[in-house]
């Protein structure tokens, strides 16, 4: 077996998560701006690859490891061969030697160096224990013209104007006003470049299970309530402030959601309707206030108590194109690729039953079929 080895520099405050090859990289997602962590694989830049080490030692530069290639031999060689770089390089403190590691990927095993974070990071509240959450957060995100996003015309206009000092001037300009009592809606509105939540003034829920990168979530989990830090990402800046949960939604079967998951595994059919408050998509939806949604819910879920099937109504009036005119049903489980609403819902469902929850796409009738 070949053993492709590269030698990789870590990032600001995660070890990296791994995609293809730079021949068949992708950008990273917009929209949401906060999609699975991003990273290199193979050699970079060797410029670029220069950085500071923890705690203020020296630079570590490609120089100091320059190992790459590919072997045919066990894992345990490739261990071995790469045990001499955790402690020959003077450039590196002991604490900085702690934050040196082997670890195996898809696509071979990786020599991984931890750098330093970014002064500005909120570095005190990085350092404590996360909780498993979930937590809820608001953030306002400042981004600037060297991200990838800004380079390719994908990121706010603002931004793609906006130097990295400025920027950070900026994030802690925002921190200031968010840690002195401003709303931070009214910041987000002002400021942010999230186009997920800065014109609604959306918090996120965050476990350590939300596909979000992970600079993110290590903020999001270690702030206590009320309590306001920043973090950088590949997105840019993040001036983020925990919150408390959102009041329940009164359409929302809160009685099932509620409970603890009564399966890890769950076949489920839905209904998807939305109104002209929340973003809708669909036509329909556009003409849709929400005093008529009420009703709609409240007539899909009385024809469903009364033992309707689910498939015709999916095809009358569900928003989503993915499965309304087919009666398609989701396979869900805890790591399924779809919203964590729609997830924590059907996992908490009984064969048959039904139940109503809010995501970003409107509200999802939910029955679990198997």
């Amino acid at each position: 077996m070949t053993w492709r080895v590269y030698l990789l520099l870590g990032g600001l405050a995660a070890a990296l998560a791994l995609r293809a090859p730079p021949a068949a990289a992708q950008p990273p997602t917009t929209g949401e701006p906060l999609p699975g962590a991003s990273g290199a694989c193979g050699k970079r830049d060797r410029a670029a690859a220069s950085t500071a080490s923890p705690l203020g030692s020296p630079p570590v530069t490609w120089n100091d490891f320059e190992i790459t290639g590919e072997f045919q031999d066990p894992p345990e060689t490739v261990h071995a061969l790469f045990a001499p770089v955790m402690t020959r390089r003077t450039s590196l403190t002991d604490e900085a030697r702690a934050d040196v590691s082997t670890t195996a990927a898809r696509f071979g095993y990786h020599v991984m160096v931890r750098a330093a974070g970014d002064p500005l990071e909120s570095t005190d509240i990085l350092a404590r224990e996360p909780e498993a959450g979930p937590v809820y957060v608001q953030h306002v995100l400042i981004a600037w013209k060297d991200l990838f996003a800004a380079r390719n015309g994908r990121a706010d206009k603002r931004a793609q104007d906006r130097s990295k000092a400025d920027a950070d001037k900026l994030a802690k300009e925002i921190l200031g006003k968010v840690r002195g009592n401003a709303d931070i809606v009214k910041l987000m509105k002002e400021y942010s470049e999230d186009p997920g939540s800065k014109d609604t003034g959306k918090a996120y829920e965050i476990t350590t299970a939300t596909p979000f990168v992970p600079e993110f979530k290590d903020l999001a989990l270690r702030l206590k309530m009320g309590e306001s830090g920043v973090v950088k990402s590949q997105f840019g800046w993040h001036v983020m402030k925990r919150v408390p949960p959102p009041p329940p939604d009164p359409l929302e079967s809160a009685d099932i959601l509620k409970r603890e998951p009564v399966t890890q595994t769950a076949k489920v059919k839905h209904i998807l309707v939305n109104w002209s408050g929340g973003n809708p998509r669909d036509e329909r939806a556009k003409k849709r206030d929400r005093a008529t949604l009420e009703k709609l819910v409240k007539s899909m879920t009385d024809r469903l108590r009364a033992g309707a099937k689910i498939e015709p109504l999916m095809a009358d009036v569900s928003e989503d194109p993915g499965s309304a005119t087919t009666g398609k049903s989701y396979d869900v489980t805890p790591d399924a690729g779809l919203v964590e609403p729609f997830k924590k819902l059907s996992l908490r469902l009984k064969v048959g039953e039904f139940g109503v929850v809010k995501t970003d796409f409107g509200y999802h009738i939910i029955q679990r079929v198997e």
